[in-house]
């Protein structure tokens, strides 16, 4: 019997299955269950165990077969194998779990708004809320699906979020916890040959979410589509502006501006027709949201309406008894999110599908606070910093300073991307050559000194550099090369009150120590090139332009 006869078997002889239940009845039975809790404006509000408070990298797993193994970076830290046997102890496990639970939901959904390339994605579960997710992230099935190139090849995912694996059954099998010396209880792993995934012992929607980004991701190349983990919106004109970045760079706040239409906020396919958002939602952080900075995202969670009319999902945020929310409240943990229907914007693109882009802006959050507010890539650079994937996050205080930790991330997205970074890379060099796109990076973190003596950098000037680059006004001003970056910095750039600040080294009152600190960084480049690229054939044209080279 293969997978998916075991799995359909389930579905079919499970004495009470809810297939495809109306959206009203997934909000109620979330709070019948005891799944959630209604707020004040009507949100649900559900809080995990700490363990599942994100996503577990470590306990991400794919199965890793002789026949397609070649196809995976196994020398990505994120790419963890596990056998094939392995696999089938976590689907006989999660089959027997589901079955003798009292109820399950299944859910029929797709990803990719072009059903040329919609991938059909069958989800079994028995918590109504991880269904309800489902609903808002992901999109109806498409009358047109038989166009679709995964036509009645779907992927199946079964989601067990609060049951936990037995540790002694997995001895030698899954990772072993540093802290207690046990093997884990918790498995996030795909077959993406049997095109089967598992969630278990993960209460975190992004488990869901990212689980099936990884699998489109791995799908998409060999059809000659470019998955980006990326945000994208529409100018008035139809032009389309890419955004690229990871966690807390700015890729949800900068793409929901009311002058653009917003065709998502996380992961598209760029294909021969123009791209096309993967999702039907946004799952955005809520820690710190500022109503008056970003109101798009605050209104579409924190709307009034009817408990049942409104069906966003808040994880893990500070509510009082009284149904109210403290955004700013990181207890429990700062990484608080919500899902929530891209309806739920006030300027959004339906359908989320559009031309070749016109710009891709890549987003960084550099501590380090030497990086160019804004500057200008050639396809080369573009090429280099796709690799790249640089940001920085807040490592920990010492003597009471904070000291940023540098991090890489390939294509923005390193751990959903799956196959070799050549793949990627070269796919998008194509695509940038053959329509003309333009590239900028642009720095939505620190000036004036590192995290600790500067300041984050004004989102309202962010948005500034962000308009002049979509609306073409920074292809006209003078460019300086930045010699340790290999940057194109700006002169000019409209709308910015004082020019002074595009050069990062006029707003630091210790040159020596911005040049110090610079060089620092840059090195920390090279030698991240040399880790992850030397044996991997990358064109010495792009080596050139890695900092430090």
């Amino acid at each position: 019997m293969s997978i998916q006869e075991k799995i359909n078997d389930l579905i079919r002889n499970h004495k009470q299955i809810l297939s495809n239940p109306p959206r009203q009845t997934l909000i109620q039975e979330s709070l019948d269950r005891k799944e959630a809790l209604a707020s004040e404006n009507g949100a649900l509000v559900t809080w995990t165990p700490i363990e599942s408070t994100g996503r577990s990298p470590k306990d991400t797993v794919i199965v890793r077969r002789p026949e397609s193994e070649a196809d995976i970076d196994w020398n990505s830290p994120n790419n963890l194998p596990i056998e094939a046997s392995t696999f089938d102890m976590l689907l006989e496990d999660a089959l027997s779990v589901l079955a003798g639970k009292e109820k399950l939901y299944m859910t029929d959904r797709v990803l990719g708004a072009n059903p040329e390339w919609a991938l059909e994605v069958k989800q079994v579960t028995d918590q109504a809320l991880s269904a309800l997710f489902t609903d808002n992230m992901f999109r109806k099935v498409p009358a047109d699906i038989s166009k679709s190139v995964f036509h009645e090849r779907p992927f199946y995912l079964l989601a067990c979020p609060y049951d936990k694996l037995d540790a002694k059954r997995y001895d030698g099998r899954l990772r072993v916890l540093a802290e207690t010396g046990q093997t884990s209880t918790m498995a996030v792993a795909m077959d993406l040959d049997r095109r089967v995934g598992i969630v278990y012992g993960s209460a975190y929607g992004g488990s869901i979410k990212k689980l099936i980004f990884t699998v489109m991701n791995h799908y998409l190349p060999p059809e000659g589509i470019l998955p980006l983990h990326c945000s994208a919106n529409e100018g008035p004109d139809g032009d389309i502006a890419l955004l690229l970045g990871l966690s807390g760079t700015g890729k949800t706040t900068l793409s929901a501006d009311a002058r653009r239409a917003l065709l998502g906020d996380d992961e598209h396919g760029w294909s021969d027709n123009g791209v096309a958002n993967f999702e039907n939602g946004c799952y955005a952080k809520l820690i710190d949201l500022d109503p008056e900075k970003e109101p798009e995202i605050h209104k579409a969670v924190f709307h009034k309406a009817p408990v049942l009319e409104h069906g966003a999902i808040v994880e893990n945020t500070m509510m009082y008894p009284d149904g109210h929310f403290d955004l700013f409240d990181d207890r429990f943990t700062p990484n608080s999110r919500a899902s929530y229907p891209l309806t739920f914007l006030s300027n959004i693109k339906d359908p989320p599908v559009g031309s070749h882009p016109k710009t891709i802006l890549f987003l960084t959050a550099d501590a380090n606070s030497v990086l160019p507010p804004v500057s200008r890539l050639d396809r080369r650079q573009a090429m280099l910093w796709f690799l790249m994937g640089y940001t920085s996050k807040l490592a920990g205080t010492e003597t009471g300073i904070v000291e940023p930790k540098t991090v890489f991330s390939r294509f923005f997205g390193e751990p959903f991307m799956p196959r070799n970074p050549g793949v990627y890379a070269t796919m998008l060099g194509e695509r940038l050559k053959k329509h003309g796109t333009d590239v900028y990076l642009i720095n939505t973190g620190w000036s004036g000194g590192p995290y600790g003596v500067g300041q984050r950098m004004d989102i309202r000037l962010t948005r500034e550099m962000v308009q002049a680059a979509l609306s073409g006004a920074l292809k006209d001003v003078e460019y300086d090369q930045d010699p340790i970056f290999h940057l194109q910095i700006p002169r000019s750039c409209p709308g910015i009150p004082d020019n002074s600040i595009l050069r990062p080294e006029n707003t630091w009152q210790d040159k020596k120590a911005f040049s110090e600190r610079a060089k620092k960084l840059a090195a920390e480049f090279s030698a991240h090139f040399d880790k992850a690229y030397g044996d991997k054939n990358i064109d010495a044209a792009i080596r050139a332009e890695c900092p430090g080279k």
